[in-house]
């Protein structure tokens, strides 16, 4: 028996050392095999071609075609850590491919429903080094586009790990036209420049715009994301991300002479780009593409790759129409501050402080503002100014300046709170932080707590100047996680977020629908103060910063001339009758009416479109657009047969032509115009415009001259034997 035990123990050795030679054998044909293979996938309808294959050099690449056109050449992938790398060398160890088909139904939105519609490839690669480590890489083709991102799965060999870069490329076809502002670190508040990539010189662009306060370009060729291109053969391909989480916004350094963009990720103070633990998938970058303008404009797949609603009970997520004192202090009607220049922190206690007159938060002001909002169906009031400390915040880069929970003396929180409601109106809370997110994180929970016992369900955060703690930037991963951070606990509140001076959205507003807004751009706020947003500024936003997710623009300045207010040389770059098309063509559930009540008093009969005006929708239809050009677009009103239009040009002159075919057929309409007048000018005549009424139809189609800056808007509402009398049909 020992001597038997001891042959099939050698027996069983030797066995097992050939099976684990067999083993190893068939595993290196196998990534022979996978890593010689290029594996190609299409959309569901075959319009978009992903391929993937591996360089000689052992690194991931893709390409894509659009109906057989090469869209992106071999443009390689990989992400670079403090503790090594995995961007060559790397191994391929099995691939897989799945499809997935479903709609689903947004909380607030544009369409009532959401197809979506991708094939799946997801590779799984690994490292040849002492302790491999594992990756895969994800793609998604959609018929508009491709979405992909890197997974890092539980693994023994990578726990804790820090990203110093992503090498996502994005090798072009050409030098393509684009649409695009400068890379920083801070602020996305620029005008767009329109140049060839090859003409990019974001430095310089930079210099033009000394108005705005935080900047930090570091990369002379960098542009930020959403960038928006156009190709010599009339092709669309806009460059995001989706599902910012937990990691920094991408940006793109423009490589002119290979007409090549590469990820360039921003930086905490250490130069590090994010600090992570497996299992973590980063977020989507996204690859939108189209023969038509107009189709990038309705394109879901941002929206698409994002998580699902995490909110439960979503009966309380609601949209927003508001007016709000703001515009006043822009203008210089009004303060924010209650004392001037007084040093709060010399304060002994709030009967030291003396009044400048100015201030715009009073409890008057504001009544008068919930009185005019009651009266023309708003739902709400923002105030700004409310609480103490604006005397010391700006530029000051202190740590504790306002505690927002603490009223200046002339704003009773609890008589407004109490008169609002008797009004059926919400006033929406302001928490300007001025930079300093460490307080603010500290105060956030007395603070929400704060607005729920006086009956605030809003709430508009800022984040105007340099980060505190020092060294961390607006679009760094400290910070992404920090809005995220305020999407979650203000959702546990049920609360309302409108966030300004974030990062650019990502289209998280579908995980989190109570962040129904963001402003992350320039707004219109920059024509009271500075040089202004030129006439083309509104037709280009839609095709980049709104294509992350809704824009808190505050349109509706029917004063355009600032003469009245002192202001000479500051002016809106619109005319009145776009102004009104804004709330059509920038997409938000969070609309404002941003002009001062007296203005809207004095043109009573234009104001009617505001109030009108739906900011929640069942269905859109982008009729014609053309970045940097015009705009125009029709929308139905959630859980109604009111149809609203609104169309915009650039500095050109031009006919806005709108087939009403959306129209149910059979059925007759009464449309209201709001146009320019024939002798108006965004600059020589900004505030003339007529007003037309006429029967209208499915077989009806519009031509309505929009002059140098100009626009219209429409109200299309079913006919009824009181409303038809003596119209006439448009022709």
């Amino acid at each position: 028996m020992t001597n038997t035990c001891k042959y099939s123990n050698n027996y069983s050795s030797s066995y097992f050392k050939r099976m684990k030679f067999f083993a190893i054998f068939l595993l290196s044909i196998t990534y022979a095999a996978l890593n010689g293979q290029i594996s190609t996938i299409s959309s569901p309808g075959n319009i978009v071609t992903l391929t993937f294959s591996m360089n000689p050099d052992g690194q991931p690449q893709y390409s894509i075609l659009y109906k057989g056109k090469e869209v992106i050449q071999n443009s390689t992938l990989g992400v670079l850590f403090a503790e090594g790398k995995m961007v060559n060398g790397l191994l391929v160890t099995g691939m897989d491919t799945t499809s997935y088909n479903d709609k689903w139904t947004p909380v607030l939105g544009e369409v009532k429903t959401i197809q979506n519609n991708y094939k799946q490839l997801v590779v799984k690669l690994m490292d040849n080094g002492d302790k491999p480590k594992e990756m895969s890489i994800i793609f998604r083709v959609f018929d508009d586009g491709v979405g992909f991102r890197y997974h890092f799965p539980f693994q023994k060999n990578l726990a804790h790990f820090v990203v110093t870069d992503e090498l996502s490329r994005f090798h072009l076809t050409g030098d393509h036209k684009a649409w695009w502002i400068p890379a920083d670190y801070d602020t996305n508040e620029y005008t767009y420049s329109t140049s060839r990539l090859s003409e990019v010189n974001a430095k310089k662009q930079s210099d033009l715009h000394l108005e705005i306060g935080v900047r930090k370009v570091v990369d002379e060729y960098g542009v930020q994301t959403p960038l928006m291109m156009k190709t010599a053969e009339g092709l669309y391909i806009n460059i995001h991300e989706a599902a910012l989480v937990n990691y920094p916004a991408i940006q793109l350094h423009v490589d002119k002479i290979n007409h090549e963009l590469s990820s360039s990720l921003v930086p905490d103070t250490y130069g590090n780009k994010a600090y992570l633990q497996a299992p973590f998938s980063t977020p989507w970058r996204t690859i939108i593409i189209s023969d038509k303008s107009t189709d990038i404009l309705s394109s879901k797949l941002i929206l698409n790759l994002n998580e699902p609603c995490k909110i439960k009970d979503i009966s309380w997520v609601k949209p927003c129409k508001m007016i709000g004192i703001w515009w006043e202090m822009h203008v210089g009607k009004s303060t924010w501050d209650y004392a001037g220049t007084q040093d709060m922190h010399s304060w002994e206690n709030l009967s030291n402080l003396k009044p400048t007159g100015k201030h715009g938060a009073t409890t008057a002001n504001t009544k008068r503002y919930i009185d005019f909002a009651a009266k023309n169906g708003f739902d709400g009031v923002l105030v700004e100014g409310w609480n103490v400390g604006w005397e010391d915040w700006n530029g000051k880069w202190k740590e504790d300046v306002f505690d927002f929970i603490t009223p200046y003396p002339d704003y009773d929180v609890k008589e407004l709170s109490a008169y609002a409601a008797s009004k059926k109106i919400k006033i929406i809370m302001h928490h300007e932080t001025s930079g300093s997110v460490t307080n603010y994180e500290r105060w956030m929970d007395k603070a929400y707590s704060f607005m729920k016992e006086n009956g605030y369900d809003a709430v508009k955060t800022g984040y105007v100047g340099k980060i505190i703690p020092r060294g961390e930037h607006h679009d760094g991963q400290w910070m992404v996680n920090h809005y995220n951070r305020v999407a979650a606990k203000t959702a546990e509140q049920k609360i309302m977020v409108d966030m300004h001076e974030p990062v650019r959205p990502t289209g998280m507003n579908r995980t989190y629908p109570n962040w129904f807004a963001n402003e992350a751009a320039r707004g219109n706020e920059f024509n009271a103060w500075s040089t202004g947003n030129p006439p083309e500024h509104e037709t280009i936003l839609p095709f980049t910063r709104l294509m992350g997710g809704p824009m808190d623009y505050t349109p509706g300045i029917f004063q355009i001339k600032l003469e009245k207010y002192g202001k000479k040389d500051n002016y809106v770059h619109t005319t009145l009758a776009k102004q009104l098309a804004l709330y059509v063509t920038m997409y938000s559930p969070l609309q404002m009416a941003a002009d001062l009540p007296e203005n809207y008093e004095a043109q009573p009969d234009a104001f009617k479109f505001i109030r009108d005006v739906a900011v929640d929708w069942d269905d859109t239809k982008i009729i014609e657009a053309e970045p940097g050009d015009f705009i125009t677009i029709a929308r139905k009103a959630k859980r109604s047969k009111k149809w609203f239009v609104g169309a915009i040009t650039d500095e050109n002159s031009r006919v806005a032509t709108v087939p009403l075919d959306f129209l149910d057929k059979g059925s007759n309409y009464v449309i209201t115009i709001y146009k320019d007048a024939s002798d108006a000018h965004w600059f020589k005549n900004p505030m003339a415009y007529r007003i037309e009424k006429f029967l209208v139809d499915s077989g009806s189609t519009l031509n309505i001259p929009l002059v140098e800056g100009g626009g219209f808007a429409a109200s299309v509402i079913p006919a009824t034997q009181t409303n038809i009398k003596g119209l006439k049909k448009y022709e």
